[in-house]
């Protein structure tokens, strides 16, 4: 399944994909896509539903978050070599863990906002991973058992804050808006393998990343075991699991985000997003 959040922000709806990738609405079956509803039970229920028999939702739709009411967006740095060698620092012999905060998400084709002050604005396409049941000191064999489906997720990064003060990455990673998340989540059915998958990002239609995710150092598997060791995962928590290379901070000359810069990006399975770039007022 494609599960996806539409409608206004703040007034999202729960629906779901069809075949055809039109919206169905699903707010006669359930209330919205909270992280009760990714319990293996919940979502096998909402898959025996005739996508057919549900209402279809008429009309281009605003995609929200594809998923509310979840504790935490957690982050893993530096996961893929090429983009280690192009920060100029060496590969993590552990996986990178950082958090963006909830007040940061933002709708896959809402508008980015610039913070006063920036500097060094910078795009990352990742790879999302959506709990969807309580992981806590798991085994590394059942990690992915764990797993409800994966996202496109943008880790917007503003870099002078990042590293160029004092403190931790958060302060650079957690701007209003710096959190694109979706189109939709879709179920680990529609994915398969997680380390399969092409993931790539534009900007003013020049290609800047082009990645897959066999080439991430840590699987996602590793990840979600490797986390559950430091705090427990409860459902709906979301990973966004480190990007390739190609962003702004790598280039010579860098180059970083401005007012008017439209960012598009996608991963296999997962949709695309585009947003604009606008200057916080």
């Amino acid at each position: 399944m494609k599960l996806v959040r539409y409608g206004a922000a703040g007034r999202e709806k729960p629906g779901l994909l069809d075949d055809a990738g039109r919206i169905r609405d699903l707010s006669g079956e359930i209330d919205d896509i909270t992280p009760d509803m990714l319990a293996p039970k919940n979502l096998a229920k909402l898959a025996r539903l005739n996508p057919e028999k549900l209402p279809r939702v008429k009309g281009k739709k605003r995609f929200g978050v594809p998923l509310t009411g979840f504790q935490k967006f957690v982050a893993i740095g530096l996961n893929y070599s090429d983009h280690a060698k192009e920060s100029k620092l060496d590969e993590p012999a552990e996986p990178i863990i950082f958090t963006k905060h909830l007040s940061c998400l933002n709708g896959p084709n809402d508008d980015v906002s610039l913070p006063k002050g920036s500097k060094k604005s910078d795009w990352e396409v990742e790879l999302g991973v959506v709990i969807g049941t309580r992981a806590k000191n798991i085994v590394k064999r059942d990690a992915l058992r764990h797993v409800a489906g994966y996202c496109l997720v943008n880790d917007v990064s503003e870099r002078h804050f990042q590293s160029g003060r004092s403190g931790q990455w958060v302060k650079g990673k957690s701007y209003d808006t710096f959190g694109p998340v979706g189109p939709w989540i879709a179920t680990t059915d529609e994915i398969g393998n997680p380390q399969r998958l092409n993931l790539w990002l534009e900007v003013n239609g020049k290609r800047m990343q082009d990645g897959n995710t066999a080439n991430m150092i840590f699987s996602v598997a590793h990840i979600v075991w490797y986390v559950s060791k430091f705090f427990t995962l409860e459902p709906g928590d979301l990973i966004c699991t480190g990007t390739p290379h190609g962003v702004g901070m790598g280039m010579k000359p860098q180059r970083f985000l401005k007012p008017g810069d439209l960012m598009h990006l996608g991963i296999d399975g997962l949709g695309t997003q585009t947003q604009k770039v606008v200057r916080d007022s």
